[in-house]
């Protein structure tokens, strides 16, 4: 599970040979919930809300990141890191 970013205690990885559709993992504390990329829906799981809100303003910003990021994971590479929300 490669991490490609970490703010305010919110983690963002994407997972070595994954499902589709392109999408990424978002943790915070002991929630945990997966977002597709192109249409930043949840696919499964929670966050609290203000987590979330962050999370989808950050996805919002990165998806052409998260989406190469996605491609390099389906292939057994190592996704860059993508800058935090600031």
């Amino acid at each position: 599970m490669p991490e490609v970013c970490r703010f305010f205690g919110i983690l963002i990885a994407l997972y070595y040979d994954d499902h589709n559709p392109p999408h990424f993992h978002a943790k915070y504390g002991d929630e945990k919930i997966s977002i597709e990329i192109a249409t930043l829906r949840v696919l499964e799981g929670r966050l609290p809300s203000r987590a979330l809100g962050m999370v989808m303003e950050w996805a919002s910003l990165h998806q052409n990141d998260l989406l190469k990021g996605w491609e390099a994971a389906k292939n057994s590479q190592v996704p860059e890191k993508i800058e935090p929300l600031q």
